[in-house]
């Protein structure tokens, strides 16, 4: 199948709706119907202001989190479209990819 690896970056204190965003990107996947999404919590990098963002021992709150998926056309504009009805403004990377099962080759 022909589709895309879209990478939502984000940080663990970034919110919408009283949850992470990390975590509603990922409700959202399930609620259009994509196969699955991944959440990477990483231990640093940084951002467009170019400030180190880091998981501190007693503080997460500005632990990097990546989450990436494998979706068709569609369900990449869907995840965009409730993106932009929610106003979440979000760093994104989409490449183009050929997904399925190892079964069906």
């Amino acid at each position: 199948m022909q589709g895309f690896k879209l990478t939502f970056f984000t940080q663990q204190d970034r919110s919408v709706h009283g949850q992470s965003v990390a975590v509603w990107l990922i409700e959202q996947a399930k609620n259009i119907g994509i196969r699955g999404a991944t959440l990477t919590a990483a231990t640093e990098g940084f951002g467009h202001d170019k400030k180190l963002h880091s998981a501190h021992f007693f503080e997460l709150a500005e632990q990097p989190l990546q989450v990436t998926m494998a979706v068709t056309p569609d369900e990449a504009d869907q995840m965009f479209a409730l993106l932009k009805q929610e106003g979440i403004n979000i760093f994104y990377t989409q490449a183009a990819i050929e997904f399925g099962m190892s079964a069906e080759r």
